[in-house]
């Protein structure tokens, strides 16, 4: 009698199990809708829609993962440190072996939006689609003939990720983005004018800034995709950069900034105060300074709108003369290393040499940009086609752990800097898994 009830027993729990098993397997496997299902084959794109393709390209940063030094544009190899371990990013030139040459432009839309690539294989989050989700219809397409028709191919093989088995599991992606990546375009907000809007669409979408300048949760999701989330854009810690606030707050992001400075530093590379370094001098290399101006003035007036965290950021900086000895620790250093550029006052030589007092990188309680430049100096700066002629150089053979540790906390606690000390040991940490700046950045010739 016990043998039969247990056995009646594990029959009604075994059902409802399998029906969960299969609705599991269904949502891991299907692949997502796409309004180009019906789409006829690549056939040669008019001039001017591949021409725009090349400017959402330009918009979205591809080359950022997808091209290396000296290797052919869009031909991977990348490699992208996460948690589990590392990834190389793929070959998205049109090569049918190796590359995206035998999709179809579903199947684009699937990889880029959504995330998956044909036979239902699950991207991982570094590529960016919960961002690229918000991409136009007809920005989609001429992207698709941009990379179909614009790109040579390149028979370069891809190479394998370096997550151990099981972690390399890709299912459970699906579940990842039931959570936290969206599954719909942009919307205009009706209650914003078309500016605001254009602004809002390129930063959201194509160009992904949260990517950088958003925090990120324990599942590594941004924590917010957009302004109706007070953390999104608000300054990020990221393969050994702190990506600042790209709100208004006054000490970590743009609230000292108006809008034709912002405008000024997506253009040019710099204004009166900053200079692109870190990872933002690749993504101004090759995508900000190519954008339309209406589309800067587009993305400062969004970035404008976003308020920032009196609470998190403080009393505004303003500037105080020097009052400490220099006989301070660090301070000879400073005077000895860093003055002849960026001025005993902090001041800097804008806008060629960056003011230090008031700098980002000397407020913010994350001192990691601070120390990876000074230890590895910065990339080549490329403004309309014209390399720069003043790089900070990298001190790495120089100064010791402790003596950049002293000087990075003479800067950040003089001129009204209030960034705090910064500890030798943490120093140590990302000289031991940082490189050196290149001399010769990513530097993409299109068409």
């Amino acid at each position: 009698m016990n043998n039969r009830r247990f056995a009646r027993t594990a029959g009604w729990l075994a059902l409802p199990c399998l029906v969960a098993a299969g609705l599991l397997a269904w949502y891991v496997t299907r692949e997502p809708a796409t309004p180009f299902e019906q789409a006829q084959a690549a056939t040669p794109f008019e001039p001017a829609v591949v021409s725009r393709g090349e400017y959402v390209a330009r918009l979205s940063d591809c080359v950022a993962c997808h091209s290396l030094p000296g290797k052919a544009p869009f031909a991977g190899g990348l490699e992208m440190a996460t948690p589990l371990g590392a990834i190389h990013a793929t070959n998205i030139t049109p090569d049918k072996q190796h590359g995206i040459g035998a999709y179809t432009l579903a199947d684009f839309d699937r990889a880029v939006r959504h995330g998956v690539a044909p036979g239902g294989r699950r991207l991982y989050p570094a590529m960016p689609y919960p961002s690229y989700v918000k991409l136009s219809d007809d920005d989609i397409k001429a992207l698709y003939a941009f990379f179909m028709q614009g790109v040579q191919p390149a028979n370069q093989p891809n190479i394998p990720s370096d997550i151990p088995w099981p972690l390399n599991l890709r299912w459970p992606i699906a579940l990842w983005n039931g959570v936290f990546a969206p599954t719909a375009n942009y919307a205009a907000k009706p209650n914003q004018d078309a500016l605001w809007n254009r602004g809002a669409y390129i930063v959201q979408g194509p160009g992904h800034c949260g990517s950088c300048h958003t925090p990120r949760g324990l599942a590594f999701n941004e924590k917010a995709l957009d302004e109706s989330g007070a953390p999104f854009l608000a300054g990020a810690l990221l393969d050994g950069w702190y990506a600042p606030s790209l709100r208004q707050d006054p000490n970590t992001g743009l609230g000292r900034w108006d809008e034709a400075q912002i405008v000024q530093f997506l253009k040019t590379g710099r204004n009166a105060h900053a200079v692109v370094y870190g990872s933002m001098t690749e993504a101004f290399n090759n995508s900000t300074q190519f954008m339309q101006d209406d589309d800067l003035a587009a993305i400062a007036r969004y970035l404008k709108s976003l308020p920032g965290d009196p609470q998190r950021d403080g009393t505004p900086w303003q500037y105080q003369a020097v009052t400490a000895s220099q006989d301070a620790p660090g301070a000879h250093t400073y005077a000895t290393r860093c003055a002849s550029c960026h001025g005993l006052d902090g001041k800097g030589q804008p806008e060629w040499m960056p003011p230090l007092a008031g700098a980002t990188s000397a407020l913010a309680k994350e001192s990691a940009s601070a120390i990876n430049i000074t230890l590895n100096g910065s990339q080549r700066v490329v403004a309309a086609g014209v390399p720069d002629a003043y790089r900070m150089p990298a001190f790495r053979e120089q100064l010791s752990d402790q003596e950049i540790a002293e000087v990075l906390s003479y800067v950040r606690g003089t001129w009204g800097n209030n960034g705090g000390a910064v500890d030798a040991k943490a120093v140590g940490k990302l000289r031991g898994h940082t490189d050196p700046a290149s001399s010769s950045p990513i530097i993409l010739h299109m068409r």
